[in-house]
């Protein structure tokens, strides 16, 4: 059998009475730190329940293999960090499990996801989409993909930093916050500037701190031990606005999607008054034995539309509308061989 083991947030001392009856009847207790490091000895958990801990590396556990095995035959526990099945590895294990009919118990805690949440005073329904910061400029790049579509959608962006327990590292959060400056600089999506509102949450739960300011003034702090995790705010409800004055506020929260536009509305108002004025251009060219009108009129429709589309917040919409009216003013260009679209 397989004991899937939440720690929680607070070291060993967070760990349910539950947990401590389970593992003292445990043929082999596993713990992994990969996700984030315990300070605290083990040899003070050893000594509640009377069995030895092994601690084993990031590979042993995404591989799975021996864990199942000996799962197959004994009683199995692997301790984590926080809740165990917020990581994928811990649930791609539950999984691999449950295929080879091995018997899973799963005993939650406390997350460090939602704890930093709740800490900073934040909505749990205004997050969006999660990802995580790795040390490679490149890497990150889609990461910027998923700030842009969550402030869009008024959504809040939770960063977890990269913690390489084998290596030794952490990504520091002024490594992490200078990596999107540099990211938006290739980029231009016009989301993250020096004046970017941002959280900064370490150590939740023990020793924990929580720094909330401008990126200007965050890039001054000193963060710490991890683990770290940053937070990319998009508005905030007057509630949430009341909780941030409790925690170490540098500077006045803003709400960073204030002048955040689509870029797809902002192609498309580009494209509609230069697919108009094509058109008029269009209108007055003759085609010998061939009446354009038609193919014109149906033109302005798919323009007309996608202004429409664009009002409506349907912007895949929109783009497909000018697409095909540009496309039918194209095919008149090329019937003349005229340039229509040069201003």
């Amino acid at each position: 059998m397989l004991w899937l083991i939440g720690i929680g947030i607070y070291g060993f001392k967070g760990i349910s009475l539950y947990s401590i009856e389970i593992l003292k009847s445990i043929d082999k207790i596993l713990l992994e730190q990969y996700t984030s490091p315990i300070d605290e000895s083990i040899e003070i958990l050893e000594g509640v329940i009377g069995k030895k801990i092994s601690v084993v590396p990031r590979w042993y556990v995404e591989d799975g293999r021996e864990i199942l095995r000996e799962a197959e035959e004994k009683d199995v526990a692997l301790l984590t960090y926080g809740d165990p099945l917020i990581a994928t590895t811990h649930i791609d294990l539950l999984n691999r499990a449950r295929e080879k009919k091995i018997k899973v118990k799963t005993i939650h805690n406390a997350s460090a996801i939602t704890s930093i949440i709740g800490e900073s005073g934040l909505h749990i329904y205004k997050i969006g989409r999660i990802a995580t910061l790795v040390n490679n400029r490149e890497a990150n790049k889609s990461v910027f993909k998923i700030i842009y579509d969550n402030l869009l959608h008024n959504l809040h962006t939770i960063l977890l930093l990269e913690y390489d327990q084998e290596k030794g590292f952490f990504l520091d959060p002024r490594d992490a916050l200078i990596c999107l400056l540099e990211i938006e600089d290739d980029l231009r999506y016009k989301i993250i500037d020096r004046e970017t509102f941002v959280i900064v949450a370490s150590r939740v739960g023990v020793n924990g701190a929580i720094y909330a300011g401008k990126i200007n003034s965050l890039l001054k702090r000193e963060f710490g031990k991890p683990p770290h995790t940053i937070i990319i705010p998009a508005s905030f409800h007057f509630t949430e606005l009341d909780a941030l004055k409790y925690i170490e506020l540098l500077d006045e929260p803003t709400d960073n999607n204030r002048d955040l536009r689509n870029k797809s509305e902002e192609m498309v108002n580009r494209y509609i008054p230069r697919a108009r004025r094509a058109l008029e251009r269009a209108r007055k060219i003759s085609l010998e034995g061939f009446d354009t009108s038609l193919l014109l009129d149906n033109a302005k429709r798919y323009i007309d539309d996608a202004e429409s589309f664009i009002r409506n917040k349907e912007y895949e919409l929109s783009i497909l509308s000018i697409g095909y009216g540009e496309g039918l003013i194209d095919a008149i260009s090329y019937l003349k061989n005229i340039e229509l679209w040069r201003e």
